[in-house]
């Protein structure tokens, strides 16, 4: 298995986690996690946006939840955030749609994870390549990524 740029710094910060690999054609959150068979609110999907301010924010949800962006802007102190374009992903972040990790983007941006992930001894995020995810410690993401847990989601 070939590591990603998300495992050679998880293994350099000795941060546990485990992988789990599966068709890389299949990129929908929600059938992720039917693949992984754990409840749709224990994976996660990394977002990236940009701000009015032209910052670019980083936000780690539920697949099966919706990014609320006024609780997104209101969490990175900025008036507004929108989803940037899907061709914009891999040029910022070196990542993929479907492959998104919050962990070795080619700049670290400031990143917020739900608050529904500090309930979770564990939760499921992409490992940086589509048809991998790794299972991990929500807070060991939080430290390495310097993240702030808040609420994002859509009621």
């Amino acid at each position: 298995m070939n590591k990603t740029n998300a495992l050679r710094i998880l293994d350099k910060n000795d941060i546990k986690y485990e992988v789990f690999l599966y068709n890389p054609e299949i990129t929908d959150g929600e059938k992720v996690a039917a693949v992984l068979s754990q409840p749709c609110d224990a994976v996660f999907k990394t977002l990236v946006t940009e701000a009015n301010t032209r910052e670019n924010l980083v936000f780690v949800i539920p697949v099966c939840k919706t990014l609320d962006l006024k609780k997104a802007a209101a969490a990175g102190g900025v008036k507004n955030a929108a989803m940037i374009k899907q061709k914009q992903l891999l040029p910022l972040t070196g990542y993929i749609h479907g492959g998104c990790c919050p962990v070795g983007m080619k700049k670290q941006f400031r990143t917020f994870i739900d608050s529904s992930a500090r309930s979770l001894a564990y939760f499921y995020i992409s490992a940086g390549r589509t048809g991998m995810q790794i299972k991990i410690s929500p807070d060991a993401i939080a430290k390495t990524v310097n993240a702030v847990f808040v609420d994002l989601t859509a009621d």
